[in-house]
């Protein structure tokens, strides 16, 4: 079976040390501009906003 194409690899840079933290996946379809997750940062050690970078 292939798979699915729909879902691209995206990866999540922390706004307040700016340091590439996690990769995730998104449907290019639904979620057409950058999306921002808040997520942990290991080197702040607080929740912070993540957006997506190229």
């Amino acid at each position: 079976m292939a798979k699915n194409t729909k879902r691209i690899h995206v990866t999540l840079a922390c706004e307040v040390c700016k340091r590439r933290n996690y990769i995730t996946t998104k449907n290019k379809n639904n979620d057409s501009g950058r999306i921002e997750m808040k997520k942990y940062c290991q080197w702040d050690r607080t929740h912070t906003v993540h957006k997506e970078t190229k």
